[in-house]
């Protein structure tokens, strides 16, 4: 018998203790502070919120997860966007991670 329930995916890795508020840190110093960190607080608040609900964290690693994935190809959207190149016919990110859970 498993400890893990069967509905609940489990999230690839447990970020440290301390994710959370590095990454606040770096969304802060980001050129991108002011329209990121509402967001990344507002996801926090849900996925908080879900965890007591659920007694899961998955959705606070999630969201983690996403932020720092965010962060982290920040520099190469911001290069392909400087580009010109032309980005209509692509699909949200969002969109597709929906998809992929179903």
């Amino acid at each position: 018998m498993s400890a893990q329930p069967d509905h609940t995916p489990v999230a690839p890795y447990a970020p440290a203790p301390g994710a959370p508020a590095e990454l606040l840190a770096q969304l802060r110093a980001d050129r991108r502070a002011e329209r990121w960190v509402p967001a990344f607080e507002g996801e926090w608040a849900a996925a908080l919120e879900e965890s007591r609900r659920s007694f899961s964290l998955n959705t606070l690693y999630e969201v983690v997860h996403v932020w720092q994935a965010r962060l982290a190809s920040a520099s190469a959207v911001d290069t392909f966007v400087a580009s010109g190149h032309d980005e209509t016919g692509f699909m949200d990110m969002a969109e597709l991670r929906g998809r992929r859970r179903r």
